[in-house]
């Protein structure tokens, strides 16, 4: 399966210059967060293939003007093709935003998923907008990463993590790393994998 991910910034290539042969071989979309609602929408409509998206810690419009057409997996375990999809949005508290949330407030939010992932035995992506700690996060309080997300890929193992929020134009930042069998990846702008 042929995944395209997305997150923090619209790419012109993309929305300006859009070649529907670059996309023709998209099977599915995970967008990070902190994306326009219309680029999301744009992208479901003209690529075809399913758009699942979390909000970012901008994304504070998606509330009365959600991505047409794109499906919301925030607070979610979906399975799509066999693969199981866990969504958490929103990044660390720093302001008191509404997808902003302290370490207890995420583990709470992931503890009420507990019976879905027993039944489903795991999950195989883990979808973020914020990184893990010490995962490609920033040292300031707005890109800190949750240590609750490590905990998650400690006891779960999935394949991949995808996230975004850190921008990799922030310093030496690489777009994919490893973390015991877990591969992790920044969608900043985009970047297509194989699953």
């Amino acid at each position: 399966m042929r995944i395209m991910l997305l997150s923090d910034e619209e790419v012109a290539y993309i929305w300006d210059f859009f070649n529907p042969d670059n996309f023709k071989d998209i099977d599915l979309i995970i967008a990070c967060g902190d994306l326009k609602a219309e680029y999301l929408s744009f992208l479901v409509t003209v690529i075809h293939v399913p758009l699942f998206y979390v909000p970012g810690n901008h994304d504070v419009k998606y509330i009365n003007n959600p991505p047409e057409g794109c499906d919301c997996i925030d607070g979610k375990l979906v399975t799509y093709k066999n693969i199981r999809i866990l969504g958490l949005g929103g990044s660390y508290m720093y302001n008191g935003g509404i997808y902003q949330y302290n370490e207890k407030q995420m583990e709470k939010r992931i503890s009420k998923l507990k019976l879905k992932l027993f039944l489903n035995k795991g999950f195989d992506i883990l979808v973020t907008h914020a990184p893990g700690y010490k995962l490609g996060d920033g040292e300031d309080l707005c890109h800190r990463g949750f240590e609750c997300f490590n905990k998650l890929l400690d006891k779960y193992s999935p394949k991949y993590f995808l996230h975004g929020h850190q921008h990799l134009r922030y310093g030496l930042i690489p777009r994919i790393r490893k973390y015991k069998n877990t591969t992790i990846i920044n969608g900043f702008e985009y970047h297509i994998f194989e699953y």
